[in-house]
């Protein structure tokens, strides 16, 4: 199954191509530019590169939130295009399930944290063993005490791995509550459109997939626009 999977739920861009789990081919950028700008041509040129094409592809992924609200939208809608003329299968993976995915087979509590702002960061909590992952907690906007009080109680001795564009905040927290934290390599920090297609295969063996039109964001949060709208009316 040739898997085409994107990654623009934070400042990173990532596209990835893999045959089943296989990975063939894998870029990530983190210049500035807008993800609209990178993940057509990067998904032009990783096919170019090992001779296939759009017509090649089996299954369509993207991390579908939580995230950049802009970001995730120009993912979604860019997999729904993709998708739609051939009816192609789309596996919406959590960005926090990809990260975690990314961490392995490092051993111990994995903890994806992306930041929210306002003091939160987006979180799930994953274990690690053997290099098989298992979800501990749904994704969810957490506020930094909050995350690093349930941590302190319930894994107390355990390696914790942090990864995602809230690594130094969490870090810090974490650190400021004497709670220590197993350092994850720099390269595991990052979103990485390769864990994403990992995710998407085992989810197109479960049967998880969905229809381009059913394809759609993970919100946790509203909008700040939104939320701002909502004030102002005192709502």
């Amino acid at each position: 199954m040739l898997i085409l999977a994107f990654d623009s739920t934070a400042k990173t861009a990532s596209v990835a191509l893999s045959e089943n789990e296989k990975l063939l081919a894998n870029f990530v950028y983190d210049n500035g530019l807008s993800q609209s700008e990178l993940l057509l041509p990067m998904a032009e040129e990783a096919l170019k590169k090992i001779g296939r094409s759009f017509s090649d592809v089996e299954l369509l992924a993207c991390n579908t939130g939580p995230g950049s609200f802009t970001g995730v939208r120009i993912g979604v809608a860019l997999v729904k295009g993709l998708a739609f003329n051939d009816d192609l299968p789309c596996a919406p993976v959590s960005a926090l399930e990809s990260l975690a995915e990314g961490l392995l087979p490092l051993d111990g509590i994995l903890c994806p944290c992306m930041d929210a702002r306002k003091g939160q960061v987006y979180n799930a909590l994953f274990a690690s063993h053997n290099g098989v992952l298992t979800r501990l907690t749904e994704d969810r906007a957490i506020s930094l005490a909050e995350l690093v009080n349930e941590v302190s109680k319930k894994f107390e001795g355990q390696p914790i791995r942090i990864a995602g564009d809230g690594y130094d905040i969490a870090y810090k927290a974490f650190s400021d509550a004497k709670i220590p934290i197993s350092e994850t390599p720099e390269l595991l920090k990052r979103q990485n459109a390769y864990a994403t297609a990992r995710v998407a295969y085992r989810m197109a063996l479960d049967g998880k997939t969905v229809a381009p039109a059913n394809l759609s964001p993970l919100y946790l949060r509203m909008p700040q626009a939104e939320s701002d709208r909502l004030k102002a009316k005192g709502k």
